[in-house]
């Protein structure tokens, strides 16, 4: 005799395989669902949720009082149809139509995609515009990207994918999807305009690179944490300190009010390349603060601190640093809670709210994809 707990995962079990085959679950309205029996052809239970109350008419439901497979599968339903409607809207790609319904799932050795059937011409097509030509599913890719900036090895992300998600994939191949997706959001990122604050702290990264010491610069926004500007060079000479500068006043669309960095004598050069003028209000530049001065330079060196627990894993920079560190900068920006921000992104501080929902990195691949 089979136990409850065995009894309600058969149920569960059951639930997906109508969520994810043929049965067509219809919603009357707000509260009422209709859910095609498995058993009797031309049959369906009458599912009610009122004040998070759920209820059934079938016989497993009223004979026992506990949540029955046409339950389960309601809510599952709904979860998947408040994650589609979260990312885009799908169309046909045959006739252009919205009318559309999932029709079970294509499934490979790298994962499940679901299929998708045009009501009006029968078209049955998987609706993948980000992760097009791709064989695994846009999870296992986003699952990758967020362990690797995350500081995660690629040797443990192939693990991690092969036990949980039961995708069998190569090292090179977690690499490659990580420099396509890096590329794809960092130029849609670059679209984007921030309403940052007027303090700028500004430091740079010592990091080895194929055994050669190369520098790593940031410019952190000290209002929102917003990340504006990273640049990687081989001497701290002037033209490598205006470099950041200058990428961070195009991403803020401005000059700041205050720029604050250690005491390189290199700063204060290109300080006043890049933000002097006889004209009010002027920038001002505070130059190598104590530890114990109302205005340090803390948050960007807690900024490199991070930086630094990814070398700690990919021992070195690579060949593309480049894309990579601007990578983890819109992975920090877009991605990654603050702490110091009650848990929202620089980029939710910063007024760039791109309503990403539950899987950010899945909703940034997306959103990326159709603004190229």
């Amino acid at each position: 005799m089979l136990s409850l707990q065995e009894l309600q995962q058969r149920r569960e079990e059951r639930a997906n395989k109508m969520v994810n085959g043929n049965a067509e679950i219809k919603q009357i309205n707000d509260s009422t669902f209709l859910v095609p029996s498995q058993a009797i052809s031309g049959k369906a239970y009458q599912v009610v949720n009122i004040e998070d109350k759920w209820e059934c008419d079938c016989p497993d439901y009223q004979f026992r009082l506990i949540q029955c497979k046409h339950i389960i599968a309601v809510k599952l339903w709904k979860l998947i149809r408040v994650e589609i409607e979260e990312t885009e809207e799908i169309l046909c790609p045959q006739c252009g139509k919205a009318q559309i319904k999932k029709s079970g799932i294509r499934r490979n050795k790298f994962g499940n995609k679901q299929r998708y059937e045009c009501l009006v011409c029968g078209k049955r097509f998987v609706y993948d515009l980000a992760f097009k030509g791709l064989k695994a599913d846009g999870k296992t890719i986003a699952l990758a990207l967020d362990l690797f900036y995350k500081g995660v090895s690629q040797r443990k992300i192939k693990d991690t994918l092969e036990q949980f998600m039961g995708v069998n994939v190569s090292q090179p191949t977690i690499y490659r999807w990580i420099q396509r997706f890096t590329r794809l959001i960092n130029k849609y990122a670059e679209t984007l305009k921030p309403q940052i604050g007027d303090t700028w702290h500004t430091d740079e990264l010592k990091m080895k690179q194929h055994g050669e010491w190369r520098w790593v610069w940031s410019v952190l926004d000290k209002e929102t944490r917003f990340w504006l500007a990273s640049h990687i060079s081989t001497e701290r000479a002037v033209s490598d300190a205006r470099q950041p500068f200058r990428k961070a006043k195009e991403v803020a669309g401005k000059k700041p009010k205050v720029v604050v960095t250690d005491g390189l004598q290199a700063y204060q050069k290109a300080f006043k390349k890049e933000f002097f003028t006889l004209n009010n209000p002027r920038t001002e530049h505070i130059r190598k603060p104590r530890f114990i001065d109302h205005t340090n330079n803390n948050i960007v060196e807690r900024l490199n601190g991070t930086i630094r627990e990814r070398e700690k894993v990919t021992r070195n920079l690579k060949e593309q640093a480049p894309t990579i560190i601007e990578g983890y900068r819109n992975y920090y920006n877009f991605v990654r809670p603050h702490q110091a921000l009650n848990g929202k992104t620089p980029a939710e501080m910063a007024n760039v709210d791109l309503k990403l929902g539950k899987n950010k990195w899945i909703s940034l691949i997306k959103q990326s994809a159709k603004t190229k």
